[in-house]
């Protein structure tokens, strides 16, 4: 069984086929101008975070900036539209950092070029939220590649191409 990932969360509240393709190991982030100008400003932005926080692998999840003495997740994004996702992934990492023995830790989502941050908190809601969201990923993944879903900002995405291409249907290997 795949691990459930903080990635897969975050694309499980956008795209259901870019979540599937994604965890199938089709991978299309190489050729997207958008995604490469997210590395950028991860690189580029707080260039004294490498120094001062650390980045740990939880779970087969990858966070790159933790501040262990304040307990702090700190993860950037090039924009908020997809602000739901990125709140979601953030409060994943919290709570596998909670499922890991450091209960309390924080987030704080940040977009540089907007200027904005956002502190996140796991809230007792969101562990049934969280369990939802896994069982609902298991459930896409063991299925069939999801339909297109066509929205203005898979224009944007860089699957793009990939699933406007014309093919019909991909079917799991597993």
């Amino acid at each position: 069984m795949r691990p459930v990932t903080a990635t897969l969360i975050n694309l499980y509240h956008i795209c259901h086929r870019e979540l599937w393709l994604h965890a199938h190991e089709v991978r299309m982030e190489f050729f997207s101008d958008a995604v490469q100008d997210g590395k950028l400003i991860h690189e580029t932005s707080y260039p004294q975070r490498p120094e001062n926080f650390r980045e740990i692998m939880i779970a087969g999840s990858k966070i790159d900036f933790y501040d262990r003495k304040a307990k702090v997740v700190h993860e950037m994004k090039r924009g908020n539209k997809a602000k739901e996702a990125h709140v979601a992934q953030v409060k994943y990492y919290l709570w596998l950092l909670e499922q890991h023995g450091v209960p309390d830790a924080t987030g704080i989502l940040e977009y540089p070029r907007l200027c904005l941050k956002q502190v996140v908190k796991l809230e007792p809601n969101d562990y049934a939220a969280i369990a939802t969201w896994e069982v609902n990923i298991r459930r896409i993944l063991d299925g069939p590649c999801p339909p297109v879903i066509n929205k203005p900002f898979c224009k944007q995405c860089s699957y793009y191409e990939f699933c406007y291409s014309g093919e019909s249907t991909l079917e799991t290997g597993s």
